[in-house]
């Protein structure tokens, strides 16, 4: 089943995420390499592309796992977690409908 992880950033952190990156950006990787990955990325704080210093205000991930609460174990080992990027992250099953 589909499952939607939404993490919310702390204010000002924009270091900890730059830092983090790589080794959460490797394990989506391990995600689209399985074939279990939908989509995922960031949201910027501010109406750009690339919001430069204001930073990302969260980031979604939209992905395939066996249960509930394997993605709720995989999202708590994310290194933005670790990191100390999210102030919160919200796991919830999801039914795509469209595109078919």
């Amino acid at each position: 089943m589909l499952y939607v992880i939404q993490g919310e950033d702390v204010a000002g952190s924009l270091p900890q995420r730059l830092a983090a990156r790589p080794a959460h950006l490797a394990r989506l990787q391990a995600l689209q390499d399985a074939g279990r990955l939908l989509l995922a990325g960031p949201f910027p704080a501010i109406d750009a592309i690339d919001p430069g210093p204001a930073g990302f205000s969260g980031s979604l991930i939209v992905a395939e796992f066996a249960s509930l609460a394997d993605a709720q174990a995989w999202a708590g080992a994310d290194p933005y977690v670790d990191a100390g990027v999210y102030a919160q992250v919200t796991v919830k099953p999801f039914r795509k409908v469209l595109p078919a």
